[in-house]
């Protein structure tokens, strides 16, 4: 049979294709890091074995299964949890981690005066509305993965049928 490679190989960059239509789509793809960093490897091990691995930015997996917040709950196997601390925000995600986001979104809250909140002050108000509300799931990898998944075995079957017609009529030819 030929190898499964390509087939494989033609699965996966479907799948990272519509991936990506559907993060740039949904507007979560502010910054390309994650669209950017999507990539595969196909990797035959012997006795018709083959590995097929999906990379992505380690933050990809919530982006796609979504995190329960503390107030909001999402069917996800992620979730915040109050680990105590002032106020109960100990293992609130880090206010700093969305300063380039908020910039990148040209979120800049003001007060009733007119003028900008310190970028600390907004980063640490995005922070907490995360932590209480969660990430809703996107499932922008899922959705494409089952799709093509489906798809994937009617392939290889087609691929193996053409391969037995082709031994045969060899077989035949020589025979």
């Amino acid at each position: 049979m030929r190898k499964l490679t390509p087939i494989l190989g033609q699965f996966a960059r479907d799948v990272i294709n519509e991936a990506r239509v559907n993060l740039t789509k949904d507007g979560r793809n502010v910054t390309n890091k994650l669209m950017d960093s999507m990539t595969f490897t196909v990797e035959e091990k012997g006795d018709g074995l083959y590995a097929l691995d999906f990379i992505m930015e380690y933050y990809g997996k919530f982006v796609d299964k979504g995190v329960s917040g503390i107030e909001k709950k999402y069917n996800t196997p992620y979730s915040y949890r109050s680990k105590g601390g002032k106020q109960g925000l100990k293992g609130m995600p880090p206010p700093s981690a969305f300063d380039g986001w908020r910039i990148k979104r040209g979120i800049a809250p003001r007060d009733d005066k007119g003028r900008f909140l310190p970028r600390k002050a907004a980063n640490f108000a995005i922070a907490r509305s995360v932590f209480e509300k969660g990430i809703k799931p996107s499932l922008f990898f899922t959705k494409p993965f089952n799709k093509y998944f489906t798809d994937l075995s009617q392939v290889i079957l087609d691929n193996f049928d053409l391969e037995i017609r082709k031994t045969f009529k060899k077989l035949e030819k020589n025979g």
